[in-house]
């Protein structure tokens, strides 16, 4: 991955931290089996994630192509005015956790979650040519914010039951058992994702794909040991050890979180959305 490419991986990240984080957040509020504090911290977070991702995306230009991946400018306006709106109604949502408007604050959050998903739909379009096709690229980008949004929640609900070790642990399993199928998902993806045709990148990698150890580290690093991790977790939940669930979740998101830059710079190196 070039220099060149570098802001848009981390422009698709902070997309996928932000609204992957509302994705999870508003089910797991609506579902409401995790503490008001809890709802109240993570709105907080992901509406400032969302804030840095909508600096991101003003800041970062669309040209014609980046290092020889081809753009799609007609969707950078869609893409910026989708996170201009799901910043406005994170952040409506975060203010009405503070209150006793349960409902209001479930339609705030579900509409921002509406918002973020438009976010994720014109981004892929912006990334999509040199893919085999749009489905691919919207597919990895979906499915790798409910991954960054799970992992990154489920570390923050486990603090939770480290202060208060007496809550439920349904909750957390049931978060760990989510990221566990989105990253089982995510990893399936993977195969159609390989073998389907794509444009070659002018200046990208001389070796064959199957050769390129970062393919190889995308696959082991960012999904297979955050499998791993995250069924560990699980299953540590499940007998109520949430101080080693909780620093297995670390270790997971740091996983994950470096996977999808990994996914993300192979992406824009050859075309292979991950």
């Amino acid at each position: 991955m070039s220099a060149d490419a570098l802001p848009y991986t981390l422009l698709l990240v902070l997309v996928e931290l932000a609204v992957g984080g509302l994705w999870v957040l508003w089910g797991a509020h609506l579902r409401g089996h995790v503490a008001r504090s809890f709802v109240q911290f993570s709105a907080f977070l992901v509406a400032a994630a969302a804030k840095l991702a909508l600096l991101a995306a003003l800041k970062v230009t669309v040209p014609a192509e980046v290092d020889g991946y081809a753009l799609d400018g007609a969707y950078a306006g869609p893409a910026r005015l989708s996170l201009a709106v799901t910043v406005a109604l994170a952040s409506a949502y975060f203010l009405a956790t503070l209150g006793p408007w349960r409902v209001p604050a479930l339609a705030l959050g579900g509409a921002a979650s509406l918002a973020g998903l438009g976010a994720v739909a014109a981004l892929a379009g912006v990334f999509a040519p040199p893919a085999w096709g749009y489905a691919g690229v919207f597919l990895a980008l979906a499915l790798g914010s409910l991954a960054a949004g799970g992992v990154s929640l489920g570390m923050v609900l486990g603090h939770w039951y480290l202060v208060t070790p007496r809550l439920p642990e349904r909750p957390l399993r049931e978060l760990t058992a989510f990221l566990l199928a989105a990253l089982a998902v995510q990893a399936l993806l993977l195969a159609p994702n390989l073998a389907l045709p794509r444009q070659a990148i002018p200046g990208g990698p001389d070796i064959p794909l199957g050769q390129n150890p970062f393919l190889w580290l995308r696959i082991a690093g960012g999904l297979g040991l955050p499998l791993l991790f995250t069924y560990m977790a699980y299953d540590s939940s499940g007998i109520r050890a949430m101080q080693s669930a909780t620093g297995l979740l670390y270790i997971a998101m740091a996983l994950v979180l470096g996977g999808e830059i990994l996914a993300k710079g192979l992406m824009l190196a050859t075309g292979v959305p991950s």
